[in-house]
């Protein structure tokens, strides 16, 4: 058993990490997913891309999310704090989430080219409710969920 969901932040600070980011775009390249009711996209963001480019696809995406779910939860993985991988939780949101409606999970991660201490990896779950949200941190923020 491992704890997935113990790393919460705003998601103020999530955009600000994410800006950070953009403020050295030579020293980064990562993906975004998207997973929801209705659609499963990744995007990449590999040498040689633009940066801005790949700043607006997630902001837009971003966007998009907070249009159909507005009640965000946010968390971050760090190998520092020995989290498990980004595509653990991923798939732990996925699951977990499945008996409420019109979820989006959205995994950022930003990788350093030169260092792994630069990484910024990040899973926003969105919900259309409030009481999903709240729901969801009550029963698994800083539980213990099964793998």
């Amino acid at each position: 058993m491992t704890i997935y969901f113990k790393a919460a932040i705003s998601d103020d600070v999530a955009f600000g990490m994410i800006e950070q980011c953009f403020s050295d775009p030579d020293d980064y390249d990562g993906y975004l997913d998207i997973f929801g009711d209705h659609t499963e996209q990744t995007i990449s963001w590999s040498k040689g891309r633009s940066a801005d480019e790949f700043k607006d696809q997630i902001t837009d995406a971003l966007r998009s999310a907070w249009e159909t779910a507005r009640f965000w939860q946010v968390y971050e993985r760090r190998e520092d704090r020995d989290d498990v991988g980004t595509n653990e939780i991923r798939r732990a949101a996925i699951d977990l989430t499945r008996a409420y409606g019109g979820v989006i999970v959205i995994t950022l991660s930003l990788l350093g080219r030169r260092s792994s201490a630069n990484d910024l990896e990040l899973v926003f779950l969105c919900f259309q409710e409030d009481a999903q949200r709240r729901n969801f941190r009550v029963r698994y923020d800083g539980k213990f969920v099964p793998a």
